[in-house]
């Protein structure tokens, strides 16, 4: 996943060169992972660069703070506006956009006080996260010795920095073992997502997918996928996922801002269906893919313009 550094980072209201965009060591996000933070797709598209479901994306940013009961100092108006900002002014037709809020310079201890959260925006040329051919060839997968986080011990709904560590070791292990990426297993036993990517499973034409009390986030490309998913005729079921449903799946794919619609061709090397992307997964990505070049029309409004 090849990054390229832009030339411009936002921080607290104003665009500085991102050589100058640093935190102190005392930062209390380097310590103890208070942060949250949002991934936001910038696509190359007929009509010029547009966003992706940016409000969305914004408005459960401002949710992970009311959860963490952290004070974002702008409003969710103006985080747009700084969005598309940072991408003009990178001259990016297409990038991976991340805003981040965090407790900033303060107190060694595990409190941060009541001091506002300081305010970062990165724009950056981002290739596919789990690598360039997995959008089509697919993507091998293991089940990870690491269980997800369980409810009510770190809020899950809240896509926050600390939650990040269980990932972390889901694809850490996963990599060591020879895979692209890990699937995490519940407090219950049950598989709920990869290390930062929602799980669908595909069987006798039904879609299974963990619900979002299962220690899931809520994705909001997860939610796309449930949308196209509805428009094709295919049921739903949100709920618990046994772990050997995806060793009888005929499909399984993962889905999220970085990776896209990435389908899985083998689960602990047992090859998935035909071990190639199944037309289910294949007529989803023609769906949303299609959004962007043109070939289908946005219905639902998710694409906006960047302005800056």
């Amino acid at each position: 996943m090849p990054m390229r550094e832009a030339e411009f980072i936002w921080m607290d209201g104003t665009l500085v060169p991102w050589a100058a965009a640093t935190v102190h060591v005392m930062t209390h996000a380097l310590h103890y992972g208070s942060s949250i933070f949002e991934g936001i797709r910038v696509y190359r598209t007929p009509g010029g660069p547009r966003f992706f479901r940016l409000p969305e994306h914004v408005h459960r940013l401002f949710d992970s703070a009311r959860i963490y009961a952290v004070t974002i100092p702008f409003d969710e108006a103006r985080i747009r506006a700084a969005c598309g900002e940072v991408v003009a002014k990178n001259g990016l037709q297409s990038a991976y956009v991340r805003p981040i809020a965090y407790q900033g310079y303060g107190p060694l201890g595990v409190d941060p006080g009541d001091q506002p959260a300081r305010v970062a925006i990165i724009a950056v040329d981002w290739g596919r996260y789990l690598g360039a051919d997995a959008i089509e060839k697919g993507v091998d997968v293991q089940v990870s010795s690491w269980g997800r986080i369980a409810p009510n011990t770190l809020p899950l709904m809240a896509k926050a920095g600390g939650n990040y560590l269980s990932g972390w070791l889901v694809h850490a292990e996963a990599r060591r073992n020879g895979f692209a990426e890990g699937i995490a297993v519940g407090a219950d036993g049950t598989v709920v997502e990869g290390a930062g990517e929602n799980l669908f499973v595909i069987r006798d034409g039904v879609a299974h997918t963990p619900g979002i009390t299962g220690s899931v986030l809520e994705g909001i490309t997860r939610h796309t996928v449930l949308t196209l998913l509805g428009e094709q005729g295919i049921p739903v079921r949100e709920g618990p996922v046994p772990r050997e449903l995806l060793y009888v799946a005929d499909e399984v794919f993962l889905t999220g801002t970085a990776a896209e619609i990435t389908p899985v061709r083998s689960v602990d090397r047992r090859p998935v269906g035909s071990g190639t992307r199944g037309p289910i997964t294949e007529a989803l990505q023609d769906a949303f893919f299609g959004l962007f070049d043109g070939r289908r029309e946005d219905r639902h409004g998710w694409l906006s313009l960047v302005d800056g």
